[in-house]
């Protein structure tokens, strides 16, 4: 069991295939001159399968999220996912993406085990989505949602940031296409997660201001707290049911009090919080042929480690010292 000091249990695994990206989000990575991780500094397809064996087998990890960076372009990804579905226990699957690549994978990965996808995509406009992602390939993920979901990879999730002056009226628009699609739509508060440093509190979209924008077309009813749990999203459900959308206000109404994750980085270090700054090294005990007990141990004093939270409602608060392609949403 991989538990903290405040009695939170990490069920919950996130990991990092890779820090590379094949778009450049203004709210995640500068447009050029980040430094990549060495070939040799990141885990090896079996050194991923052993650890995320060892969390589901000793720590009572039940579900895996494969990230990035953009998990599909790690070239073993299918392989993995399907020597990881092998597993006993089986841990549930799911990928957070980008989706550019999913035309050409959501059949194999769905053969291979997945079992969901979430999907990032934060405008219905090709000229916005090039703006903010500074690639021109707004119609590949739209291609890949529509393969994600005639594969199966359902409930299909799109996660949705709102930018000042760029697309932050568009949340009616998006809410309506995704209930048109059968896609499950997740906005999520802009997070300070950009390797240059650019976010601002002040000039962020926030939960308040996308409920108050979705209400204009939407009646929207609060779903029970209790069906929440430990879910990062607060979800309505839309005009009745049985329909519903989500807000994960990471800034404005910290969830870490029910946070029940451990993060994987793509390099082998165990991170207990997205913002943490501290790290505890497993690749290295790894590659010196550390026995799965110990490898457990390590992980969990890392856990016990855990802080309360996050501090993001803190004025005070000290952004991560790596971008977020580099720890894995």
């Amino acid at each position: 069991m991989l538990i903290d000091t405040y009695g939170r249990v990490a069920t919950d695994l996130r990991v990092s295939l890779t820090d590379r990206c094949n778009l450049r989000c203004t709210y995640c990575m500068p447009e050029e001159g980040l430094q990549w991780l060495a070939k040799p500094d990141l885990l090896t397809d079996d050194e991923i399968v052993r650890l995320v064996d060892i969390a589901v087998r000793l720590l009572g990890v039940e579900e895996v999220r494969f990230t990035g960076g953009e998990p599909l372009l790690r070239p073993g990804l299918v392989g993995i996912v399907e020597r990881v579905a092998a597993l006993a226990p089986r841990p549930r699957m799911s990928l957070t993406t980008n989706g550019i690549g999913l035309r050409r994978t959501a059949t194999a990965l769905k053969a291979a085990g997945l079992d969901r996808v979430n999907v990032s995509l934060d405008t219905l406009r090709p000229d916005v989505f090039k703006t903010l992602t500074r690639r021109d390939r707004h119609q590949d993920v739209l291609d890949g949602l529509r393969a994600a979901h005639d594969a199966g990879l359902t409930p299909v999730k799109v996660n949705t940031v709102l930018m000042p002056g760029l697309n932050e009226d568009e949340a009616p628009d998006l809410l309506a296409w995704a209930l048109a699609h059968g896609y499950e739509l997740r906005f999520i508060e802009q997070m300070p997660l950009d390797a240059q440093h650019g976010w601002k509190r002040d000039s962020m979209v926030t939960a308040g201001d996308i409920l108050a924008s979705l209400r204009t077309r939407f009646d929207l009813t609060p779903e029970d707290a209790d069906d929440r749990g430990s879910a990062p999203a607060e979800r309505w459900l839309v005009d009745g049911g049985p329909h519903r959308v989500g807000v994960i206000a990471s800034v404005t109404r910290p969830f870490c009090a029910a946070c029940d994750r451990t993060r994987l980085t793509a390099d082998g270090q165990i991170r207990t919080c997205l913002f943490a700054r501290e790290e505890t090294d497993l690749r290295g005990a790894l590659r010196s042929d550390a026995p799965d007990e110990e490898i457990a141990r390590r992980w969990r004093l890392a856990m016990w480690g855990k802080k309360a939270g996050a501090g993001l409602d803190d004025p005070q608060f000290v952004q991560p010292d790596r971008p977020m392609s580099a720890i894995g949403g």
